[in-house]
């Protein structure tokens, strides 16, 4: 029997789970533009910067002048019709682009809790959430919908978490507790907790917790018995994250999302306390069509999207070398807040045509927080290289670039980190390893 001919692919299951998701989703995400926008971070991070760091292979997505902020009022009103189910499928459509080519636009911004939003909204596209509780139900509802596709938005957060327990299977972080021996000391001025931050055995309790909380999570949330036990241990674990670091709506997000693990009771409830509040009509999501079977193209798309979030974070295998230290296969793996480092970087230029040697000040091309991100990352240092070449280029120079730098990784004394006898204009962006990045000196034992 071929997969998709399954019995579990036809059933059915009670659609508010899914309703309540979408809402939730797009209020979050409104308030989370909005905040963007209020905090002034589309003018300092989109506007003013000089340079901007691209995505390999996604060179042609800049910000675009003013207009950027029109991009944000589009991802916003996006945003706000999936949250009330206006022309779903357009709307969520228009969201993933709006808000992913946000995320393109400078690598600097990257968190993984973006790259969430933009698979998470790339999912439901495909997922009929707007066949209950919603201003296109109006026409045509649903009161059931396949269980598949509650069943993989589950999947996704399980993904994400369980992923990231394992990324903490670690020796920094289970036998140093690091980076978190490095930030909760900080945090001394903590309501209630502060005062007890800086003991030992409170970080190793955070960091062997924090691991166990994102291995086991998933399967409490899904077995029934334990249900209630581990939504309580989202909101704590969720609210004590926001509260000791600035991570912004990240933690909210999770907790809301959460509760699609929930059965449809607890929605149903929801959905009718929402419509007292909003004097909406029970019509709203009430059973007045026939949900189509999703075509078997549809399911093989689904299908792959799920290997690639399976596959990608073990990317990193593929690389020699130590992960942290050279980053290659990094991103997108849901290794959240692993390490700490801090280090700079010195250009060298030397001007072919004269012999001339000098060093460029890095903050007549790069905002401070650019230069931070660029300072320990390979790849940074590499697209900010090649854009010194073409910017002398322009001047009529021929110049090679070298560069001195040094890094501190979770707390260890910082070592030479690039190659400075490397002219790194004779080298290009690819998913190549980067052997021009020197070898790190320690060992990090773990997946």
């Amino acid at each position: 029997m071929k997969l998709f001919d399954s019995p579990y692919f036809s059933k059915m299951t009670e659609a508010a789970p899914l309703a309540v998701f979408r809402v939730f989703f797009g209020l979050m995400m409104l308030a989370s533009i909005i905040r963007f926008w209020a905090y002034g971070w589309i003018s300092k991070l989109y506007i003013e910067p000089k340079f901007f760091f691209p995505y390999y292979g996604f060179e042609w997505v800049r910000p675009l002048g003013n207009f950027t902020y029109l991009l944000f009022v589009i991802c916003g009103l996006s945003a706000l019709a999936v949250a009330i189910g206006f022309r779903y499928r357009i709307a969520i459509t228009l969201f993933f682009f709006s808000f992913t080519y946000i995320e393109l636009m400078d690598k600097t911004t990257y968190l993984n809790h973006y790259y969430f939003i933009s698979v998470l909204s790339f999912l439901m596209i495909f997922l009929p959430a707007e066949k209950c509780f919603s201003w296109d139900a109006r026409k045509e509802s649903s009161r059931f919908v396949a269980r598949r596709t509650i069943d993989s938005v589950k999947l996704m957060l399980g993904i994400v978490y369980f992923y990231a327990g394992l990324a903490k299977l670690n020796s920094d972080w289970l036998v140093k507790a690091m980076p978190l021996k490095i930030w909760l000391p900080g945090k001394y001025d903590v309501p209630l907790v502060g005062s007890f931050l800086h003991q030992e055995w409170v970080i190793y309790a955070f960091s062997w917790s924090g691991a166990l909380y994102d291995l086991c999570i998933p399967f409490l949330l899904l077995w029934n018995r334990t249900r209630g036990m581990a939504f309580v241990l989202v909101v704590v674990f969720h609210v004590l994250t926001r509260i000791l670091f600035p991570i912004g709506m990240f933690p909210y997000i999770m907790i809301v999302s959460a509760l699609i693990f929930f059965d449809a009771k607890l929605h149903e409830r929801i959905i009718t306390l929402m419509s007292k509040i909003l004097k909406l009509k029970k019509a709203l999501h009430a059973d007045t069509g026939v949900l189509k079977p999703a075509s078997k193209g549809k399911l093989r798309l689904l299908a792959f999207f799920f290997v690639i979030q399976l596959l990608l974070p073990w990317r990193h295998l593929a690389y020699p070398d130590e992960l942290f230290w050279t980053e290659e296969g990094f991103r997108f793996s849901w290794r959240v807040m692993l390490m700490e480092k801090a280090g700079y970087a010195n250009f060298k230029i030397v001007d072919r045509t004269n012999d001339e040697t000098f060093y460029i000040d890095n903050s007549d091309f790069l905002t401070s927080f650019q230069e931070n991100q660029m300072a320990t990352q390979p790849d940074f240092i590499l697209t900010y290289a090649l854009y010194l070449r073409d910017h002398f280029s322009k001047q009529g120079k021929e110049v090679e670039v070298y560069v001195e730098s040094y890094v501190a990784l979770n707390g260890r004394k910082s070592q030479p980190y690039i190659d400075p006898s490397v002219d790194l204009t004779q080298h290009t962006e690819s998913f190549k390893h980067k052997r021009w990045i020197l070898p790190f000196t320690d060992e990090i034992k773990g997946i």
